[in-house]
């Protein structure tokens, strides 16, 4: 049966804001992530929606209209009509003189979403909020401050690496990630869903674990009818969902789009050397930042092919929403409601390379699944295009696209495959990845061992050619908790 008042997951989270709650002393809390994550629903639930003062900001609003909706705000909990401040410094100033009639309460509640969006430019808003908190309500041990933000970069460099009176302020911060894939489970079934695995793997490689595309998704379609609806039929609503996206959480966005967009071009990624020649943009410290940005709100992942130095950094795409939006619905111009449930075969590498992904958003259930969760491992990948061999000859080279590097002194070697039935190791797929092994082994020189890992979306099937792989890593484990 559906209910949609029941949290799913956040078990971490929820326990940090119940400390918060209970605390003997005052407490300014950063929530933050990325749109439609779910972050107003936790302090939602956590307070049972019970503020003593609660305001959020107005995407692309004035500063007056900030200003006014502040005000109005202020008047609704404190029953009595404010005029507009004039700037924030006088709206701070309200709000002070209304929490100095509540100081008798046991606990003060104030919750401000969507904080960024108050930040309009020239607004001096920093200024206000930062004597607000330090020149009033730090000195009030029974007052909670929640503060909330999608754009992500604005918390964490405004908020959270202020440089000035905020810097250290923030008491607890909370950053809210997408579902896995148990938790994006029990989110369908709470809502009526009874989804195979596979199924749900299917969905989580086209809207990923945002909450929100997942609440849209209907009970009676398919999972094939659900992404038509979704994106290809006429107003879908995750056509128009991209460009928003990035807008509501990079003030420049063009640039970081436009980031994206060429990875998801690059599956393996690229060096930042090599996207700045493809965008052909200045190397600066700019965009450092734009890269740094994309990678806080997991929208690509940096990483160090092995054997490479930090100067070799690769950038990869990793959202999954971005990169089904871009692969098939950015260049999509209508005149097929069914788009997608009649791809049929033609999706077979787009599904290759998205359960890839998904399999690095599961390296700790994969670690589980192995026995080395408390292992120290780095995570990369590696490709050699030739080499000359200890014979003198030249050999064609290889590509691992995900290797564990362990700190036992194993390497796990890992192919990950999607397909719709077990996965059957021919013996010339078998040779084909012991010779990988071998290749790996006498380009890179290591002395660790070498274990060959399968990960799959419908298991392997138990004949001669399973005989050649160590480890493997199955559906239901990617599920684990």
């Amino acid at each position: 049966m559906e209910n949609k008042n029941i949290m799913v997951g956040r078990h971490q989270e929820l326990a940090l804001l119940q400390e918060i709650i209970s605390s003997p002393k005052a407490e300014l809390v950063a929530v933050y992530g990325r749109r439609r994550i779910g972050k107003t629903f936790l302090i939602d639930k956590t307070f049972d929606a019970k503020y003593d003062f609660y305001t959020t900001g107005i995407y692309e609003a004035t500063r007056k209209e900030q200003l006014t909706n502040f005000a109005t705000q202020l008047g609704i909990y404190a029953k009595k009509k404010y005029k507009v401040p004039k700037d924030w410094m006088e709206a701070f100033l309200m709000l002070r003189e209304y929490m100095e009639t509540l100081l008798d309460k046991e606990r003060i509640d104030i919750f401000i979403d969507e904080l960024p969006w108050l930040d309009t430019p020239r607004s001096r808003f920093l200024k206000a909020f930062d004597l607000f908190w330090n020149g009033w309500a730090s000195k009030h041990d029974n007052i909670k401050l929640i503060v909330c933000g999608s754009a992500t970069t604005w918390m964490t460099n405004k908020l959270l690496g202020d440089k000035g009176g905020l810097h250290n302020r923030v008491t607890k911060q909370i950053y809210l990630r997408p579902f896995n894939l148990s938790e994006t489970e029990e989110f369908l079934k709470l809502r009526g869903f009874d989804l195979s695995r596979q199924h749900i793997i299917e969905t989580y490689m086209a809207v990923g674990g945002t909450p929100y595309y997942l609440d849209m998704m209907s009970r009676s379609l398919s999972v094939a009818q659900n992404i038509d609806a979704l994106f290809f039929s006429e107003n879908a609503p995750l056509q128009k969902e991209y460009n928003f996206l990035y807008k509501s959480l990079f003030k420049e966005s063009r640039l970081y789009r436009r980031v994206v967009e060429v990875l998801s071009k690059q599956m393996k990624g690229l060096t930042r050397q090599d996207l700045i020649k493809e965008i052909g943009v200045e190397d600066s410290g700019y965009f450092s930042d734009v890269l740094e940005d994309l990678c806080n709100c997991d929208f690509i992942r940096s990483y160090n092919a092995f054997g490479k130095s930090e100067r070799d950094v690769m950038y990869q795409l990793t959202d999954l929403y971005s990169l089904f939006y871009l692969r098939f619905v950015k260049n999509y111009h209508g005149g097929d409601e069914h788009y997608w449930s009649h791809m049929g075969q033609d999706i077979s590498s787009w599904e290759g390379y998205a359960f890839e992904q998904v399999c690095l958003h599961h390296i700790p259930q994969i670690k589980h699944k192995l026995g080395i969760s408390g292992i120290l491992t780095n995570v990369c990948s590696w490709s050699c295009k030739s080499y000359i061999g200890k014979d003198g000859e030249e050999h064609k080279g290889a590509q691992i696209d995900l290797i564990i590097d362990r700190g036992d002194k194993t390497i796990n070697l890992c192919e990950m495959k999607f397909t719709n039935k077990p996965f059957a190791i021919s013996a010339e797929y078998a040779q084909r990845m012991l010779e990988r092994r071998d290749t790996f082994r006498e380009v890179t020189e290591t002395n660790k061992s070498l274990q060959l890992t399968m990960v799959t979306a419908a298991g392997l099937v138990r004949n001669a050619g399973w005989q050649s792989i160590n480890n493997e890593v199955n559906i239901d484990d990617l599920f684990q908790a």
